[in-house]
C-alpha cells in the first residue's frame, strides 16, 4: 500500500529514496566470519517491485575447496533464484 506522501508502508523513507524508488530498510543475516546476506525491497519508479539480494561467503583458503564452495552456492542460487520468480507470478483464476 502507497501513503499519500507516495512513499509504500514498507519504505525507509530517508535517503534509500530517490529518483523514483522506494528501498525498503536493510534486512541483514550475518554469520561473523562466515557469511553476510542483505536483501531490500525495492519499488521503482515505473511500479515494478523486486527483492535486491547480496551475499558475501567467505571462502576456504585452497583452490580446489574454494571452486567446490562456488559450485555449490551456483547449485543452491539456480533453485532459489527461479522458486522465487515463479512464485512472483499470478496464478490463472486467483486476484493478484
Amino acid at each position: 500500500m502507497t501513503a499519500r506522501n507516495g512513499h509504500t508502508d514498507w519504505c525507509g523513507r530517508d535517503h534509500r529514496c530517490g529518483l523514483g524508488e522506494h528501498r525498503s530498510p536493510e534486512i541483514v543475516v550475518d554469520i561473523p566470519g562466515r557469511a553476510r546476506a542483505v536483501i531490500v525491497r525495492v519499488r521503482t519508479a515505473a511500479g515494478r517491485e523486486h527483492a535486491e539480494v547480496r551475499i558475501r561467503v567467505a571462502l576456504a583458503p585452497g583452490e580446489v575447496a574454494a571452486r567446490r564452495q562456488l559450485v555449490g552456492l551456483l547449485g543452491d542460487l539456480r533453485q532459489a533464484v527461479p522458486r522465487a520468480a515463479i512464485a512472483a507470478r499470478p496464478r490463472p483464476g486467483r486476484a493478484a
